[in-house]
């Protein structure tokens, strides 16, 4: 069977998290992506029956996030050593180092928290960043 059609698509990267809203605005703005038909924010003061369960963000081309509501998780630990591995995280790149500290400055006034620094290497700038859940995630020069 070497047909693609047989093989499942990837449709989304669902993050779990206690503020299923928070998180999704946080990744929203950074990365500049839409709600979901039907997941908008409601207007102020209806309640946001979605925003404490299940949201989507996508872009031009399809679904990218999504993010479920759980009760409790705790924080990755990585990229320090501790009980809470990374299990998974989100690369992303831009273009140049001049480009990493402009959304260095924007994940951080979004909330993200810096991890780890390696803007200085020749090679692959990188930073590690926590999202406001406690989920890493990388932007890097490529």
């Amino acid at each position: 069977m070497t047909d693609e059609s047989t093989y499942p698509t990837i449709r989304q990267v669902v993050l779990d998290t206690t503020d299923a809203r928070g998180l999704a605005e946080f990744y929203r703005q950074l990365f500049g992506l839409r709600y979901r038909d039907g997941d908008e924010q409601p207007p102020a003061g209806e309640p946001d029956e979605r925003g404490s369960d299940w949201l989507v963000l996508h872009n031009a081309d399809g679904p990218q996030l999504a993010f479920q509501q759980v009760s409790e998780l705790p924080p990755a630990s990585w990229p320090e050593p501790g009980p809470h591995p990374q299990q998974l995280h989100l690369d992303t790149t831009v273009p140049s180092a001049a480009e990493l500290d402009v959304q260095h400055d924007r994940a951080l006034a979004l909330g993200a928290r810096l991890r780890f620094d390696r803007s200085d290497d020749p090679h692959e700038p990188l930073r590690v960043y926590a999202d406001p859940a406690g989920h890493p995630f990388c932007i890097f020069v490529a």
